[in-house]
């Protein structure tokens, strides 16, 4: 992985964490705009990161469902 996606990866993980606490989930808008003005290359990457990280969010809790919904089919 490159510096500049560590980087990223570090700012993502931060992010995502004061997205919790702050409860907005927009938040890492305002971030990526923040370092739009200096790197897009960074940006990029920063945006890349949450990407993925709500992608894979998404999925786990589609998982969930779905096995919850079979597990009240199987009691049924």
């Amino acid at each position: 992985m490159s510096f500049v996606n560590e980087l990223a990866d570090k700012l993502a993980e931060d992010t995502f964490k004061a997205m919790k606490e702050l409860g907005d989930d927009r938040f890492y808008m305002e971030v990526a705009k923040e370092l739009a003005a200096s790197s897009t290359t960074l940006e990029e990457a920063f945006l890349t990161s949450i990407r993925v990280r709500m992608a894979e969010r998404r999925a786990r809790a589609f998982i969930r469902k779905r096995l919850d919904g079979q597990a009240r089919d199987l009691n049924d």
